[in-house]
């Protein structure tokens, strides 16, 4: 008997071209590598804004780019296309995470989700305030969203660095939390960085989140229709004012989670399968393209679609959206006076002491009143290194401040940004690294 986790494989006769490709399929298999590839594609915009080539760097993002059919076109500069265009697909994955945890994560029970929010609420308000007590009037004052967010990619990069020095219990609460995070950071976007609502155009988008539950309702598995829908759907809330990525988010949460053809179900479809291959009808060409039609049509709807797009969309976030992003909007001019700006003192210290201090406190509140419980060997230690690591506000945080500020608070914005984010790895990375000396129970104490 096979095991429960054993993999697939199809080996096909080798080519010469997979003496190259192998290894990148292997490297893109590796859940924290989307981490290493985002943190390169950081350190090489920071390292172009600050040489000779800066002003060619920032201008080639500021390049216009024309979208249009006919006498019709939008133009915008390739940092909007990548902001509010691909970061829409960003956004999606986030709908598609956010509803798996509700129906099959740690989110569909209440009293094991009970930590992660209470510790993501934590996570939010103190940071939130933290920025107020250094920024508290003027136009810079709506950068208060800023430090709230954790970075997924660079946290499970964190953890994979670590191996198994982060128990198991304790890497489930840090992914739940970030997920419970980006909950509470679409609804920071979409109500608090919403300026003038245009009801014509969000009707219209409204009016393909509709559509899209008929179709869902109705039995219809075409990708195509749903694409097509979900353009719509990102138009109307593009041109309603509302921005664009919420369209991504309720996308996502629309997605199905369950599927339409069970495992018992697709093991006699393969048994059948076997027959027809091994019988002379495969030698009949007329019948072969269908039979392998039947057959990759079955093995789709063995999964969910929302498993499906996730598996298929992880690897363009993780190596290609993401990184144009950081590209795109982590190069800032890093001077010696920007370090003492309100503003990037304010985002620095809401991450390095406003998101951990937050988090504890939260969860130890929760934990006293008896609501929640720690996860079976993780200590407070360990939940304030936890609380570090959720300090690392890099891309949520970025594409926050890309809506709340501009021009010199935005330059200051990502130099807090980086300068926490890093610092709070740091931390927390030394905290979870040290043994525990002391039992869990001991801590808990």
């Amino acid at each position: 008997m096979s095991h429960p986790h054993t993999r697939l494989r199809v080996d096909l006769p080798a080519e010469p071209i997979d003496r190259f490709t192998a290894p990148v399929a292997r490297f893109l298999h590796i859940e924290s590598a989307s981490g290493f590839v985002l943190l390169a594609c950081t350190v090489i915009a920071l390292a172009l804004s600050n040489s000779p080539a800066s002003e060619a760097f920032i201008g080639f993002w500021e390049t216009p780019v024309s979208i249009g059919f006919g006498a019709s076109s939008v133009e915008h500069s390739l940092q909007h296309w990548i902001n509010d265009g691909l970061m829409a697909v960003f956004f999606f994955v986030i709908g598609l995470e956010v509803k798996r945890e509700l129906v099959h994560g740690e989110l569909r029970d209440m009293r094991r989700a009970a930590l992660p929010i209470a510790a993501a609420l934590g996570g939010m308000v103190l940071p939130a305030a933290v920025y107020l007590a250094f920024v508290h009037e003027g136009p810079n004052i709506r950068g208060w969203g800023i430090p709230m967010a954790t970075d997924i990619a660079f946290v499970v990069g964190c953890m994979a660095v670590l191996g198994r020095r982060i128990p198991s219990g304790l890497r489930i609460l840090l992914l739940t939390l970030a997920v419970a995070d980006d909950i509470g950071a679409i609804l920071v976007i979409a109500i608090g960085y919403t300026e003038q609502i245009h009801f014509g155009p969000l009707a219209m988008g409204a009016a393909g989140i509709v559509a899209i539950a008929a179709l869902a309702r109705l039995g219809v598995r075409s990708f195509l229709m749903y694409v097509l829908l979900g353009i719509v759907v990102w138009v109307g809330f593009y041109a309603s004012g509302v921005h664009a990525t919420i369209a991504g988010v309720i996308l996502g949460i629309q997605t199905p989670a369950r599927t339409y053809l069970g495992g018992a179900h697709f093991a006699e479809v393969l048994e059948r399968a076997r027959d027809v291959f091994r019988a002379g009808d495969w030698e009949y060409l007329g019948q072969r393209a269908s039979n392998v039609r039947a057959l990759q049509h079955a093995a789709r709807e063995t999964v969910s679609p929302l498993e499906y797009l996730e598996s298929l969309l992880h690897p363009w976030v993780g190596f290609v959206i993401m990184p144009l992003f950081a590209l795109a909007n982590a190069g800032v001019a890093v001077t010696s006076s920007g370090f003492s700006d309100p503003v990037a003192m304010a985002v620095g210290v809401g991450l390095l002491v406003g998101k951990p201090v937050g988090i504890v406190l939260f969860s130890l509140i929760a934990v006293r009143l008896g609501i929640a419980a720690l996860p079976t060997s993780v200590g407070w230690r360990q939940m304030i290194g936890a609380g570090f690591l959720a300090g690392i506000g890099f891309t949520m945080a970025l594409f926050i401040a890309g809506l709340a500020l501009s021009g010199p608070a935005l330059d200051a914005a990502k130099v807090g940004i980086l300068l926490g984010s890093t610092v709070a790895a740091t931390i927390g990375m030394v905290l979870l690294a040290r043994p525990a000396r002391d039992s869990a129970s001991a801590e808990r104490a």
